[in-house]
């Protein structure tokens, strides 16, 4: 996973602004001026969240997709109106970007936060996709020490019970294969840590994990274990020895597997492209994986995703050698990243999901990667956000149950004339729900 860039707002100065500059424009004129706010922008992740930054909880109300918008309030004579500029981004969409689906819809959802955090944002989410069924919670247990791949992390109480409120819901866990898994540890060092796994000696730390997932009633966990082992971040990489991971990899899943009441699933999954090992001299047979899943960025600068599909060991291979398996295909990790706010990116990525249909795909939502808590990226962000408003398990994206699409006005332009906009800075304008803007011939019209 990428590093992140962290910034800091203030809350309450926002808003301060804000009621100051209400005050001004209300005050230029005999009566009271309408406000209307429309929309709501991503939550911001926190600080000490190594995959995500803070999430502010705005104080204006979220607008409610689910009913028409109300009319606005006609020209009355002795009430001057100060309309609100409509912000692209949040509001709902006026056609889906891809073609609506019979049948099932490929489930999803997004990394939003390991802990509780991130179970709390998923009906944030939710909400701000007019309601969309996001089936796939994913977390991370953190591979300091054995004691975290164990499962002794207490945020699993809570997405285990997130899981079971729905029994159409998946839960994803990403699983360390070794202990100090982000400590650069040297290449000579995992060799012996690969054999002495393929040994044996790390059997019971895994069992444990497999047992306490089954007390906290979720045996069906999607297990996506050593993930991006081609690459050369982690400590259970494949490269310094393919041979003792495959059997490394093949002693944890039987261990799992032998835990009474378990239906775990076992997710392969490497980064996109060669790296610095071929993925396929990893995969461990097709006895011990049930899934064969990608992690996808928009990576590296200037590639296109034409190429990140023709690449080797990209996108196609993937999903042919997949087939040729007789395996299902998962994106537990994609997004933006070193080509920045990309839609032609996020277009094409959901479309290829679209049309080959992975088990489940979670989009890692921080910055650089993300479209709802990373406000770097709104020209995705509307894009991610049109394609699956209002989707549901039994519907195509913009077809949910009760989901009206709220009228918007074209980016840049005023709602009316004559309509003097105020830059309020963008974090006002964030609790607000839009820009402001006063009309100067209220003195007229009032007369």
């Amino acid at each position: 996973m990428a590093p992140q860039h962290r910034r800091v707002r203030t809350r309450a100065m926002a808003v301060g602004a804000a009621a100051f500059v209400v005050s001004a424009a209300l005050a230029a004129g005999p009566a009271a001026g309408a406000v209307r706010a429309e929309g709501s922008t991503p939550a911001l992740p926190g600080p000490t969240e190594p995959a995500a930054r803070a999430v502010p909880t705005p104080t204006v109300p979220t607008p409610d997709f689910s009913v028409p918008p109300i009319p606005a309030v006609p020209d009355v004579p002795a009430v001057p109106e100060v309309p609100v500029l409509h912000r692209p981004t949040p509001t709902a969409p006026t056609a889906p970007t891809l073609p609506p689906q019979a049948g099932d819809v490929p489930a999803f959802g997004a990394f939003l936060a390991s802990d509780e955090r991130g179970v709390a944002r998923m009906e944030e989410l939710s909400r701000w996709l007019g309601g969309a069924e996001l089936r796939v919670g994913h977390t991370y247990l953190p591979g300091n020490r054995w004691s975290d791949i164990e499962g002794d992390i207490r945020f699993l109480e809570s997405w285990a019970r997130w899981r079971n409120a729905d029994e159409d819901r998946m839960f994803v866990l990403n699983v360390p294969m070794q202990e100090r898994n982000e400590a650069g540890v040297s290449d000579e060092e995992v060799r012996r840590l690969l054999r002495r796994g393929a040994a044996g000696e790390f059997d019971h730390h895994f069992r444990a994990l497999a047992e306490r997932l089954v007390d906290l009633k979720v045996p069906d966990t999607i297990v996506v274990l050593g993930w991006e082992m081609n690459g050369v971040t982690y400590t259970h990489r494949c490269g310094p020895d393919p041979q003792a991971w495959k059997r490394y990899w093949n002693r944890i899943v039987t261990t799992m597997r032998a835990v009474p009441g378990q239906k775990f699933r076992f997710d392969f999954t490497p980064s996109r492209g060669r790296d610095a090992v071929p993925w396929t001299e990893c995969y461990p047979g097709d006895d011990t994986v049930d899934i064969v899943g990608m992690d996808s960025y928009d990576q590296p600068s200037g590639m296109s995703f034409d190429e990140q599909v023709k690449e080797p060991y990209g996108l196609r291979a993937h999903v042919d050698f997949a087939k040729a398996h007789g395996k299902p295909i998962s994106y537990a990790e994609w997004g933006l990243f070193r080509n920045g706010d990309n839609p032609e990116y996020m277009r094409r990525m959901l479309a290829w999901m679209e049309e080959h249909r992975p088990l489940y795909n979670t989009v890692t939502d921080y910055c650089p990667h993300g479209v709802w808590q990373c406000d770097d990226n709104p020209e995705s962000s509307r894009v991610y956000r049109d394609t699956l408003y209002g989707r549901t398990h039994d519907a195509g994206p913009g077809t949910g149950p009760d989901v009206t699409p709220a009228p918007s006005a074209p980016a840049g332009e005023l709602p009316t004339e004559n309509c003097s906009p105020l830059d309020l800075g963008r974090w006002v304008e964030y609790w607000l729900g839009g820009k402001l803007c006063v009309r100067f011939d209220w003195w007229s019209r009032s007369r």
